[in-house]
C-alpha cells in the first residue's frame, strides 16, 4: 500500500503572480493552479506588478481579480516607495474588508523586478507606523551602495555567474542589520524576505537571542542550488539574491535545523523562456525563477512532514495573520518518486530550474 501523508494546505508567502500588468510571463489563474498542483493552496502575493499594488484602487484591482479564482486563496503585500503609499497602506489596513486580503508590508532596500526600490529617507518612518499598525513589515534586504559599487568592478562582463559578486553576501548582511536596528528601535513586526547567506542567518539568530520581534523565511533556491549551478542554468539561474557558495547554503539548512529560520517560501517569479535567454548578455536576464509548484516535493526529500508543516503552514498563518484553515488537507503519497520536468508542471513561464532533479513525494488528492 503507498505511503500517504495528509497535511493542510500550504502556504507560500512570497509569490509574483504577475496579474496585472504582465500576463505575458503568468497570471493569477495560471500560477494558482501550479500552486494547487504543488499542494499549495493560500499564497501571498508581492505589490511589483503595473500598475503597482502601492495604492487602494491597486489594491481592489489585484483582489477583484483573485476573487475569481478557485485554486488558491491569494492575499496581497502593500509596496511603499514614498510618502504617500504609507497613506494608502493605513488606509486599507483601516478598512476591515481590505485588511482580509493584506498581509502587510513590502519593502525593497535595492532595486529589484519591477523598479520598487524604497526612497531611503523614509525607510524609518515606514518602520515607525508599522509598528503603530501592529502591521508587519517584509523587506528584501539589499545594500543599494555596496551592489552598486560592486557591479561597478564587472562592466561589460558577460559571465552569469558574476552575478553572485555583483550582489555579494556582504549586501545583504549590511541591509539586514540595518532593517534589525530599526525594528527594534520600534518594535516592528519584521520579516525578512529570502535570506540567501550565513551572514544573515548570524544576524537573525543573535536578534532574536536579543528578544527582536524579526522573522525570516528561505527559498528553495537558495537551499537546493548554488554558484555551481550557473554552469547548467545560465541566465535560468539569475535571482535576486543571487545563487550563493556551498558555504551559505549549509548554514541556511542549518538556521532551519535550529529553528532560527521561520518559514520556507519560494519567491515564485516567473518570466518567459525567451526574455531570460534572449539578451545578448546573459546578465542582463531578468531576475527570477519560478518555485511554487516543486516546493513540496523538494522539500520532502530533506524534511518530515511536521517540519515541513511548521515552515509553510504554522509560521506563516501566525506572522501574517492569514486565518488559512487547516481544511482542506492535502494527501501526498510518499513513496512515488519521480523527475522534474517543465513539461508536467502548471506554470505558464513553462520552464523550472530544477529541471531533471529526482524528487520523492506527490500529492494525490485535496479534500
Amino acid at each position: 500500500m503507498s505511503n500517504l501523508i495528509t497535511l493542510p494546505g500550504l502556504i507560500d508567502c512570497h509569490v509574483h503572480f504577475r496579474e496585472p500588468g504582465f500576463e505575458h510571463k503568468a497570471t493569477m489563474k495560471s500560477e494558482a493552479a501550479s500552486a494547487r498542483a504543488g499542494g499549495v493552496l493560500t499564497a501571498c502575493e508581492m505589490p511589483n506588478t503595473s500598475p503597482p499594488c502601492v495604492t487602494v484602487n491597486a489594491l481592489r484591482q489585484k483582489i477583484a481579480i483573485a476573487d475569481t479564482i478557485t485554486d488558491c486563496d491569494i492575499h496581497f503585500f502593500f509596496g511603499i516607495t514614498e510618502a504617500s503609499h504609507m497613506e494608502e497602506f493605513q488606509t486599507a489596513w483601516n478598512d476591515e474588508g481590505l485588511r482580509r486580503r493584506l498581509c502587510g508590508v513590502k519593502l525593497y532596500l535595492d532595486h529589484s523586478t519591477g523598479n520598487q526600490k524604497v526612497d531611503g529617507g523614509i525607510v524609518e518612518d515606514i518602520f515607525k507606523r508599522c509598528s503603530e499598525l501592529g502591521a508587519p513589515l517584509v523587506a528584501h534586504c539589499e545594500d543599494a551602495e555596496i551592489n552598486a559599487e560592486a557591479a561597478k568592478m564587472f562592466a561589460k562582463q558577460t559571465d552569469v555567474s558574476l552575478h553572485s559578486l555583483m550582489r555579494p553576501s556582504a549586501s545583504e548582511a549590511t541591509a539586514i542589520e540595518y532593517a534589525i536596528n530599526l525594528a527594534k528601535k520600534h518594535g516592528t513586526p519584521f520579516h525578512i524576505a529570502h535570506l540567501s547567506t550565513a551572514q544573515g542567518i548570524d544576524l537573525v539568530r543573535t536578534a532574536k537571542a536579543e528578544g527582536v520581534t524579526v522573522t525570516c523565511e528561505v527559498a528553495p533556491h537558495h537551499l537546493f542550488l548554488s554558484i555551481h549551478d550557473y554552469d547548467r542554468l545560465g541566465p535560468l539561474g539569475k535571482m535576486n539574491p543571487p545563487l550563493r557558495p556551498l558555504d551559505d547554503v549549509e548554514a541556511l539548512w542549518k538556521g532551519i535545523e535550529d529553528g532560527t529560520v521561520d518559514c520556507i517560501a519560494t519567491d515564485h517569479a516567473p518570466h518567459t523562456l525567451e526574455e531570460k535567454t534572449s539578451p545578448k548578455n546573459p546578465l542582463d536576464a531578468p531576475s527570477g525563477v519560478p518555485g511554487v509548484e516543486t516546493m513540496l516535493p523538494l522539500l520532502l526529500t530533506k524534511l518530515s512532514p511536521d517540519q515541513i508543516k511548521m515552515l509553510c503552514y504554522e509560521n506563516p498563518n501566525r506572522i501574517f495573520s492569514l486565518n488559512a484553515p487547516s481544511e482542506p488537507r492535502i494527501t501526498i503519497d510518499l513513496d512515488e518518486e519521480w523527475v522534474i520536468h517543465a513539461r508536467d508542471l502548471h506554470s505558464k513561464c513553462d520552464w523550472t530550474p530544477y529541471e531533471g532533479m529526482t524528487v520523492r513525494g506527490r500529492v494525490v488528492t485535496i479534500t
